[in-house]
């Protein structure tokens, strides 16, 4: 079946519409070569539509193994080549019965690095994914509607849950939570308590945890005043350690501010710069928004910039057990290359545990 994407600025692009599902979301776009289903799943793309500039998906199928949340979280797909016959020994499925089974509205034989494009020179922008029968003012009454802003309560968990079980007690506030970030704790000897972002302080530290996580999630970190509410309570009580989402409403409860990037930071080979040794790292990222350092605390060291833009991709407290970055180390990009954080985190939590 015929379909559209059709961004608010009145550009259109024609495609193949895999299923009848339609869709309306942010139209973003993420430049990573592989690692497809990871991107389907993560939670961070909610209310968004993905566009991968990649131009061939699903070479290597789909396969459970891969999936990073009980299922996907985006809005809807937009690719070029969809891979129907996919060949790789871990293959389970093509990529296309499980984007069909979860009802995901995907445009396909899509020139998306045209769509990339406009977003790079006008910025993200809402959009729509429909069939080619859509009349023109059914077409403006989709685009008319608005976009939510409550993404993060519609991916936490909805109860607490415990995974791993290791030495070390980690209590993860779950804004929109990667099962990677679950499986690199728990190969640092963690046993993670999960609990839903609307978790107050004193539950979080009720457990007597070691240490405090800050997950990743989707939408504006202003929209989540309880969140920085509660990491406020938390400041000086444990260790913390936080990633994208993380590095965001840490830096809004210690009175830094966010803003929105104008296309956002989404792929698998963005480089960053660790300030104190010099060295580049090949990092994993996925967010639209970033910290400022227009009123930067103090208190706070920036650690890493980003080598394509220069905003800051992490900082640690200068006298407390607290840091944070910007990207995704447990998403394996190099691929251990990033791995020490999750080592450093350990060895906060059991350097506070003596003191």
């Amino acid at each position: 079946m015929k379909g559209y994407l059709i961004l608010e600025n009145g550009a259109r692009f024609e495609g193949e519409l895999l299923g009848t599902a339609e869709g309306l979301g942010e139209v973003v776009f993420n430049t990573g070569m592989t690692g497809y289903q990871e991107c389907f799943t993560d939670p961070s793309y909610e209310g968004q539509i993905l566009t991968l500039t990649y131009p061939l998906i699903g070479n290597y199928g789909a396969n459970n193994e891969f999936m990073q949340n009980a299922k996907p979280a985006a809005a809807g797909y937009v690719v070029d080549q969809l891979c129907f016959h996919p060949s790789n020994w871990e293959c389970k499925e093509p990529i296309s019965d499980f984007i069909e089974r979860y009802r995901v509205p995907c445009l396909y034989h899509v020139d998306t690095r045209a769509v990339t494009r406009i977003l790079r020179t006008q910025g993200v922008m809402k959009g729509i994914i429909v069939s080619a029968d859509r009349t023109e003012s059914e077409i403006r009454e989709l685009l008319s509607q608005p976009l939510h802003h409550d993404q993060v309560e519609r991916v936490t968990t909805a109860v607490p849950y415990t995974y791993g079980n290791g030495k070390y007690h980690v209590s993860l506030l779950d804004c929109g939570l990667k099962k990677n970030i679950l499986v690199s704790l728990a190969a640092n000897d963690c046993t993670v308590h999960v609990f839903p972002a609307h978790t107050s302080a004193e539950e979080l530290l009720a457990i007597h945890p070691d240490g405090i996580f800050l997950s990743p999630g989707p939408g504006d970190p202003q929209d989540l005043g309880y969140v920085v509410e509660t990491v406020k309570q938390l400041i000086g009580k444990k260790p913390i350690f936080g990633i994208c989402m993380g590095i965001q409403v840490l830096s809004l409860a210690f009175g830094a501010h966010t803003f929105k990037l104008p296309f956002g930071h989404r792929g698998a080979n963005h480089p960053v710069k660790d300030l104190r040794t010099g060295r580049v790292y090949i990092t994993s990222q996925n967010h639209g928004y970033a910290v400022s350092d227009d009123g930067f605390p103090d208190c706070l060291e920036v650690t890493y910039r980003s080598v394509n833009d220069g905003t800051i991709e992490g900082f640690r407290h200068k006298t407390l057990p607290i840091q944070a970055v910007q990207y995704h180390p447990e998403a394996a990009p190099g691929p251990t290359d990033n791995f020490y954080l999750f080592t450093q985190f350990k060895e906060a939590m059991e350097a506070f545990a003596n003191d």
